[in-house]
């Protein structure tokens, strides 16, 4: 009966509100693109740790707050998830749409 009334995928949040969020420090954004991406743009105040080592890395991220993970459009942060579930985590969020659609909805990056 473990994992009953849990949710089966991942837990999307808009860019909208993940900006939010993480402006009120309620959140910690993660994102999980490789570093060439990274070095190109990305959300101000973000953690690098890319999904090809996210397995090695997740333990070592900050646990204060929840994460929020975060990819080029959402299949990678949902891959994120499902890693963190396998590894008994807490860590079920992510951006729908990832940073595509932060973009597209004005949100600010940086380079």
């Amino acid at each position: 009966m473990f994992g009953l009334f849990r949710s089966a995928g991942p837990v999307t949040l808009s860019p909208a509100e993940a900006h939010a969020r993480a402006g009120r420090g309620e959140v910690l954004l993660v994102d999980v693109r490789e570093a060439n991406e990274w070095a190109q743009s990305r959300v101000p105040g973000a953690v690098h740790a890319p999904l090809s080592t996210l397995a090695a890395t997740v333990a070592s991220l900050p646990a204060d707050k929840p994460i929020v993970f975060y990819c080029l459009s959402g299949g990678r942060s949902g891959r994120a998830v499902d890693l963190c579930r396998k590894l008994g985590l807490p860590h079920e969020t992510h951006v729908g749409g990832g940073i595509s659609a932060w973009k597209a909805e004005g949100l600010p990056v940086e380079r």
